[in-house]
């Protein structure tokens, strides 16, 4: 498993110039019941909260003045049926995601539109990401276990929240989120789908070439 961190993560982060980054990874409850997993990351250091209504991700997400927004969420609609053009990539890609209106997503879908559209309203740059996918691409750990995940994440370096507490998959999830937008500053993330219609932002795969 540490191979393949380094191999898939290592590789591209050091492939780049370094430079501080401060980003905010959301992984978005279908409603504001559940718990919403929201995390800042600081150069390498993790702010991590658990989060229920519309107004405190805004708030939150607002108060961190962050470079890019990654939300774990469809944050567009197909031009025509249920699944846009991102979709039906990422199930050839092998990294299969639920389209936009399928019955149990369209809560989802349509808060992750209303979120994203305040967010920019406010000058914030907002980006559909797939934490699942990102782990994937990543090598780290099956989404099984959410301690497993949360230590492989330290060995990439990463500290704060990640290091000091226990954390829940949905948390776990954000900061993939956000790791997410980290690589997509630094030029190290592959666009799926067609830009007119929305697309989802996934790590480059170590095979990748890096222009």
């Amino acid at each position: 498993m540490q191979i393949k961190i380094v191999t898939n993560y290592i590789v591209l982060v050091t492939s780049v110039k370094c430079q501080r980054i401060r980003v905010v990874g959301v992984d978005l409850a279908g409603s504001e019941r559940r718990e919403t997993g929201w995390a800042l990351l600081d150069g390498r250091t993790l702010t991590v909260k658990k989060l229920f209504s519309d107004d405190e991700i805004i708030r939150e997400t607002l108060d961190a003045h962050p470079l890019v927004v990654a939300i774990d969420a469809p944050l567009s609609l197909p031009t025509s049926g249920k699944m846009r053009r991102a979709d039906r990539e990422m199930h050839r890609f092998g990294l299969p995601v639920l389209p936009p209106l399928f019955p149990h997503m369209r809560m989802l879908t349509y808060r992750g539109i209303r979120i994203a559209r305040i967010l920019r309203s406010h000058g914030l740059k907002v980006i559909e990401v797939h934490p699942t996918s990102t782990r994937k691409i990543l090598g780290l750990p099956p989404r099984k276990d959410p301690m497993v995940i949360q230590d492989a994440i330290t060995k990439l370096g990463y500290n704060g929240d990640v290091r000091r507490k226990s954390l829940s998959m949905h948390e776990v999830d954000a900061i993939l989120a956000a790791i997410t937008a980290e690589l997509y500053i630094r030029g190290l993330t592959t666009e799926v789908g067609d830009p007119m219609e929305g697309v989802i932002i996934i790590p480059r795969r170590s095979d990748e070439r890096i222009e």
